[in-house]
């Protein structure tokens, strides 16, 4: 009955898996995560602290945003708009609110025919179906359609863009 023991106790003993691998992998983890610390630390990947020529050079990208101009215009307000959607519609109205980004020289131009643009803004709006406002990215398929017609209305070289300040459907 000792014998059959022993041969259990190196039968179980031959059974087990080593462990010498999982020491191993966890070895060269260890080594790989300090690698790329130390890589990191010490500017290698481009992290770690800033030297004095990033530093210059940073100082610099800052002097040239600084010196960048603007164009000289001016944002001339659209009065808000609602709209009834029609019967089919998820929601009941449509409130728009706008501005045109017009060149300073042309803004008192601009805001004469304001109430022109309000009426074209208007008019194609309510024009619209349902399901065109109500699709996904309709926002800027929009938008391109309403300043094509405010520039028809303004005069092409008037008005800049048309920024959509308030889309809300409710």
């Amino acid at each position: 009955m000792a014998e059959t023991e022993v041969e259990s106790e190196e039968e179980l003993d031959e059974k087990k898996p080593s462990k010498l691998p999982i020491i191993i992998g966890v070895v060269l983890a260890l080594v790989g995560g300090g690698g790329g610390f130390f890589a990191a630390q010490s500017g290698l990947l481009g992290g770690g602290q800033p030297t004095a020529e990033s530093t210059e050079q940073a100082a610099m990208d800052e002097t040239k945003i600084e010196t960048i101009d603007l164009p000289d215009v001016v944002f001339v307000e659209v009065p808000p708009l609602t709209v009834s959607l029609g019967p089919n519609a998820h929601s009941q109205h449509l409130k728009f609110r706008s501005s045109l980004e017009v060149p300073n020289a042309y803004a008192a131009d601009v805001e004469g025919v304001l109430p022109r643009v309000q009426d074209v803004l208007n008019s194609y709006l309510r024009a619209l179906e349902p399901k065109d406002i109500e699709a996904p990215g309709a926002l800027v398929r929009l938008r391109g359609q309403m300043l094509r017609r405010v520039k028809l209305v303004a005069g092409e070289d008037r008005v800049s863009d048309l920024l959509v300040l308030e889309f809300v459907l409710n």
